[in-house]
């Protein structure tokens, strides 16, 4: 991984052929879902909000071991979307 912007999506290696079926970004860091239920993330690491236990930064997207064996694919993004999205900004 690297710090370059990107005008146009790019593929990330680092999933080496995993299918990815959800991704959500924040304004410092990205999460993944994969086929197989694996949670990835990464980007700032402040405040410990990767989930690695730690606050360092991953340039590449890293395996969220806590969230190991939720389930797969659909059943996971039940489980970890809410029903009622909300939306917070400092204006």
């Amino acid at each position: 991984g690297d710090r370059q912007n990107q005008l146009l999506p790019k593929k990330i290696e680092a999933f080496g052929g995993q299918r990815v079926v959800a991704v959500s970004t924040g304004g410092k860091h990205s999460l993944a879902l994969t086929a197989n239920g694996a949670v990835w993330s990464w980007g700032g690491g402040g405040f410990g909000k990767l989930g690695h236990g730690d606050t360092q930064k991953q340039l590449l997207p890293k395996n969220i071991e806590a969230l190991a064996g939720l389930g797969h694919g659909d059943d996971v993004s039940r489980q970890l979307l809410p029903k009622k999205i909300e939306v917070w900004s400092r204006e």
